[in-house]
């Protein structure tokens, strides 16, 4: 690679050391993306239609790919940007150079008083014409788009927004990335608390709904409030003394023991961890629709689901309509693939086998069951407890691996998470140019801990997530996944037709360059806010 400045230079080793292959890029995107939100998806199906349902989460699928590509080109330009920031220092500083060198030669060789302003106003003159050449035909060699440098989305917003866009997408940014944090929190202290401490026996009919109840309110984003006190007097063991509240606090401690030091290192550091959640996701996700085929092979088909049912489409956008994200991480993780060529392959085969995966999942999920319960899992709690052949054992153990499927969901995402907001706190509030400069305890302890704590503080003293996370979280999230990504491939192209002219071609640019699919994407998603907030209304209407 040609030179890029000291600066640059320095992030390409670092980034060369710490890199990684094409699949773990592969790995690290499906984490991302691949949520607990998948288990809801069979339910949603049921109720919206199975035609309905297909043509939503295809189109989800393909609009979401397309807001990635335009991210994608703004890391491109920001480093062009960054790139013809360097090159004029270099000029201006190499001009200034032969400037002084020729005025010391004049002064030495002749006493003309007029040789000093003559030899001044040719190197201004130098300068002017450098200013006005093409920055192609200053330095046709040098590639200018590149993805070797990270650009978070906050150092990209700061580089092409104004004041004005900068606040608003940090306001959306920590809103959204602090509600991922205290929700996976939550969310998995409370699923690892209901798993090991007593419940109803779940195959009576009768007990069957609380425990219903009691699964799905660790998910439900608008559980009563009231959750917390009765749970710090409901006992996790009949002889025991510990609470239901005080087991939850101790695995969210210990949760965040485990995870929360990620926060203080790179998305690297976590490889083997995505390597093996990515092992126990597929084997859940093949339990689950092996287990469904079995039925639907041996049993016939139980659901009869409507093909489509208008009346379901804000729920299912509800709950489809993130099923996709990876935005806020993406600079992260795609940094330090070594094959940048490759980016937009693996981007595309990962929203592929997603795709794949939600309908194969969401398919026989609804034709296999007639009766959908809104996490997928618990259609499949065994119906005999005190059969103790290998058959049911085998089932009772599949229950208990599919149970923590949120908790290995979560746990990988978590410390990608934590690591983007990291990343964007330390952007809005240091100079990431010099950002060796400061002491070993800002960088690597104070901001890791300002990621962490604030949900952690908030999950302690409530296991509760109000309808004011869902709520804030949800609009946040619908300008992560498509306002800001347009915004920013706008001005990012604007900024680089001015800086650049339209003779560097940019290897990275989205496949959707006509700016009819910016106003395509705005347009849906108006239409996401829209029904998303319907969705919420209703579901606050009818609690």
């Amino acid at each position: 690679m040609p030179e890029r400045g000291s600066s640059g230079s320095n992030a390409g080793v670092n980034s060369q050391a710490a890199s990684y292959p094409t699949w773990i890029g592969f790995i690290f995107v499906f984490n991302l993306i691949v949520g607990t939100g998948a288990l809801t998806l069979p339910g949603v199906f049921a109720k919206a239609g199975w035609l309905l349902s297909l043509i939503v989460i295809l189109l989800l699928a393909v609009i979401s790919y397309i807001t990635v590509t335009f991210i994608i080109e703004a890391m491109a330009s920001a480093n062009a940007v960054k790139t013809w920031q360097n090159l004029q220092f270099d000029s201006r500083e190499d001009v200034r150079g032969n400037s002084l060198a020729v005025e010391s030669e004049t002064d030495v060789e002749t006493d003309d008083p007029t040789a000093a302003l003559l030899s001044h106003q040719q190197q201004v003159d130098a300068s002017a014409r450098l200013e006005r050449m093409p920055i192609y035909a200053q330095h046709s060699t040098l590639q200018y788009y590149t993805l070797d440098e990270k650009f978070e989305l906050g150092e990209m917003a700061t580089l092409f927004f104004n004041d004005v866009g900068r606040v608003l997408f940090y306001l959306c940014i920590s809103i959204y990335l602090y509600g991922d944090l205290s929700i996976y929190s939550a969310a998995v202290a409370k699923s690892l608390r209901d798993l090991f401490c007593d419940h109803p026996n779940a195959t009576t009919p009768s007990n069957y709904t609380s425990l219903d109840f009691e699964l799905e309110s660790s998910w439900n984003l608008s559980a009563a409030n009231n959750e917390t006190d009765e749970d710090a007097i409901k006992l996790c063991w009949q002889n025991n003394t510990l609470s239901r509240l005080t087991v939850y606090r101790l695995f969210l401690v210990g949760f965040i023991c485990l995870f929360g030091p990620f926060a203080a290192f790179s998305v690297q550091k976590t490889k083997y961890l995505q390597i093996i959640t990515v092992i126990f996701r597929w084997c859940a996700f093949l339990l689950m629709i092996s287990l469904a085929l079995k039925l639907l092979i041996t049993d016939g088909a139980k659901g009869h689901p409507v093909s489509m049912n208008i009346y379901g489409i804000p729920a299912l956008f509800g709950a489809c309509v993130y099923s996709f994200m990876c935005h806020h991480s993406l600079p992260s993780l795609l940094a330090p693939i070594r094959d940048k060529m490759a980016v937009g392959r693996i981007l595309c085969a990962d929203y592929l086998v997603i795709c794949l995966f939600y309908l194969l999942l969401a398919m026989t999920g609804i034709f296999a069951f007639d009766r959908l319960e809104d996490l997928y899992t618990l259609n499949f709690i065994p119906d005999q407890t005190d059969d103790h052949s290998f058959a049911a054992e085998l089932l009772v153990g599949i229950d208990y691996f599919l149970a923590l499927f949120p908790v290995f969901t979560l746990s990988a995402s978590f410390p990608i998470i934590a690591i983007t907001l990291r990343n964007n706190l330390l952007t809005l509030c240091l100079d990431t140019s010099r950002i060796e400069s400061y002491n070993y305890f800002v960088r690597r302890i104070l901001f890791p801990m300002l990621t962490v704590i604030p949900p952690f503080a908030i999950t302690y003293f409530t296991e509760s997530l109000t309808s004011l996370v869902a709520f804030t979280g949800s609009y946040a999230g619908a300008a992560i996944q498509y306002i800001i990504p347009i915004a920013l491939v706008y001005y990012a192209r604007n900024t680089c037709r001015e800086l650049l002219g339209s003779g560097v071609v940019n290897d990275f640019h989205s496949p959707f360059r006509s700016p009819y699919w910016l106003v395509f994407v705005l347009l849906w998603s108006l239409g996401c806010i829209s029904l998303v907030t319907l969705n919420f209304f209703l579901d606050v209407s009818s609690a």
